[in-house]
């Protein structure tokens, strides 16, 4: 079983990792470059951060070593994708084997509650932000990111698989609970880049995460299967 996991996990992350370079390259790299050009033109920011990969984030700041625009900034950026979703896949294998997908179609259950748990609910406060965004606390993000997420897996089992209703019940307050609470804000919200952009960032961000949670659930959940059935 630890060989089943571990080749699904494998060759499931890899293939989507693959995926997520291919779309952020295409997508989420320019805007991130444009944005770049105002943080340089303008004053820096005292916080600031962007996501390129899922549940990733990178802090700037004048010192900071970052990788070269072209094959550095690639290479980089896949080593991130893949380590990252070769962690997701191992978590989704683990699930697989505590309840097995009778179809392979019902692994993208599965990758939309992934979706939900590691990048919609914590965006939602946490919204993806370009350079020269002012952020929070890192040490405060990370732990409402963390609690969040953690709510969000704890709501949606509990929706799920609860039987009583007070079960499902107590689900529905841990998915708003973190939101009720609210994310941790800068004391001025301010950015350098264009409103239009960042809008623009904040849907080309989720929308390649909704199409790498989908690609890794399916992908996983047909490797999966295929490797009972061998």
């Amino acid at each position: 079983m630890i060989t089943r996991i571990a080749r699904t996990a494998g060759f499931s992350g890899l293939l989507a990792a693959l995926l997520l370079t291919l779309l952020q390259s295409f997508w989420v790299a320019p805007l991130i470059l444009q944005a770049e050009t105002f943080e340089n033109a303008g004053p820096v920011a005292e916080h600031h951060e962007h996501d390129e990969a899922p549940g990733h984030s990178h802090e700037h700041s004048a010192e900071a070593w970052a990788p070269e625009d072209g094959w550095q900034r690639v290479l980089s950026t896949t080593g991130g994708n893949l380590v990252v979703a070769v962690g997701f896949a191992l978590i989704l294998a683990a699930l697989y084997s505590l309840r097995e997908p009778g179809r392979t179609a019902t692994g993208a259950l599965w990758g939309l509650a992934g979706f939900a748990v590691f990048c919609l609910a914590p965006t939602l406060g946490l919204p993806p932000e370009l350079p020269g965004t002012a952020a929070a606390d890192l040490g405060q993000r990370q732990t409402w990111w963390i609690g969040t997420a953690a709510a969000t897996a704890a709501g949606l089992a509990l929706l799920v698989f609860g039987r009583h209703w007070l079960l499902k019940a107590l689900g529905v307050v841990l998915l708003v609970a973190p939101h009720v609470v609210g994310a941790p804000q800068p004391a001025v919200h301010e950015s350098l880049a264009p409103e239009a952009l960042a809008t623009q960032f904040k849907i080309a961000s989720w929308l390649t995460n909704a199409a790498f949670w989908l690609a890794l659930s399916l992908l996983s959940a047909w490797l999966f299967r295929r490797a009972r059935q061998a």
